[in-house]
C-alpha cells in the first residue's frame, strides 16, 4: 500500500471521528431542549394545581383559571399555550406529581401519549419499554 492510501485511510478515520463528535452533539442538544420543555410543561401544571387548588386538598368547582389563562398567553407565546395545551399540562403534572421521576428520555409527544392511558400499570409498562427500547413516539402510538 502507498503512503498516499495510508494517508487517505487515516484521513477517512479522523473525519468519521469528528462526524460522530458532531452528530452525538447534535443528538444531546435536541435531547436537552426536549426534556427542557417536558420540564416547562410540568412546572405550568404544577402552577395550575396549585393555584385552582389554593392549599385545599382538591380544587373547586367551576374554575376559570386555565380558560383565563390561555386567554392570557396565547397571544404572545402562541397555540401551543391554549386550553387544550395547559389542561395537558395539569394533568401531566398530575399524573407525574414528582419531578425527578420524569425521564430525560422520552420528549413531550411521547409524554402526551403515556398521559392519555388511563390505565396507570399500562401507562407505566408503556413508559419503562419506551425507554429500555428506546422508542420513538410512533413506536410508542
Amino acid at each position: 500500500m502507498t503512503d498516499k492510501n495510508n494517508q487517505d485511510i487515516t484521513l477517512q478515520g479522523f473525519v468519521n471521528d469528528i462526524k460522530t463528535i458532531i452528530n452525538t452533539a447534535r443528538t444531546n442538544a435536541v435531547r436537552s431542549v426536549d426534556f427542557c420543555r417536558v420540564q416547562m410543561y410540568w412546572a405550568i401544571g404544577q402552577r395550575i394545581v396549585e393555584k385552582e387548588q389554593q392549599g385545599k386538598e382538591r380544587a373547586d368547582y367551576g374554575t376559570y383559571l386555565i380558560k383565563n389563562l390561555a386567554k392570557e398567553i396565547e397571544p404572545e407565546y402562541g397555540s401551543g399555550f391554549g386550553v387544550r395545551q395547559l389542561e395537558r399540562c395539569r394533568q401531566f403534572y398530575t399524573i407525574y406529581p414528582i419531578a425527578s421521576t420524569l425521564r430525560t428520555q422520552l420528549n413531550w409527544s411521547q409524554y402526551k401519549l403515556l398521559i392519555a392511558i388511563s390505565d396507570d400499570d399500562k401507562r407505566k409498562y408503556y413508559q419503562l419499554e419506551a425507554v429500555n427500547e428506546c422508542w420513538s413516539k410512533r413506536q410508542l402510538d
